[in-house]
């Protein structure tokens, strides 16, 4: 075991990488919310995170090997963060916390309805989406598909029918 780990748990090593709260949701809101941008990182987030604290997070995950940073080519300063194979390796993470959380916490149905969909739905439509995500962040090839909505496009109008039918 080297000195810059505690332990060579596999647990412990991944909280290592993605421990903190503030990574997970930057996690999240790209895969769930396909925010690229540090400023829609900054200001879509429901949580509300400080621009260093987003930031940091960001410069970690990148020397992590979870998000890659490319420079956008609309605006010289503005940089696209994008998923790698790692980062989309933890699609089943956030899937599994989102179940729990929908089956064992106060969550509220507009925030709980992709959690359920997830859960319904099964590794197969986790293996579907994750497909999805290489397209968009690695440019992988589309696999063909059936014909219809994405998994994202199904996972963003359940969440607005019931965003809608709460108002």
């Amino acid at each position: 075991m080297d000195d810059l780990h505690r332990s060579g748990c596999p647990i412990n090593l991944t909280l290592e990488v993605v421990g903190d709260k503030w990574s997970l949701l930057i996690i999240r809101d790209i895969i769930f919310g396909n925010r690229r941008h540090f400023r829609e990182l900054l200001t879509q987030s429901e949580e509300g995170i400080s621009s260093n604290i987003l930031a940091d997070r960001l410069k970690t995950l990148v020397g992590q090997g979870i998000l890659t940073r490319s420079d956008d080519p609309t605006h010289k300063q503005k940089g696209i963060y994008s998923l790698t194979e790692m980062g989309i390796a933890l699609l089943p993470v956030l899937g599994q916390m989102a179940v729990f959380g929908r089956n064992y916490l106060p969550v509220t149905p507009e925030l709980s309805i992709r959690a359920q969909i997830l859960e319904e739905g099964g590794p197969k439509l986790w293996a579907d989406f994750a497909q999805e995500l290489r397209e968009m962040h690695l440019g992988v090839p589309a696999a063909k598909r059936r014909p219809g909505e994405s998994v994202r496009e199904r996972l963003q109008r359940a969440y607005e029918e019931v965003v809608a039918r709460n108002r």
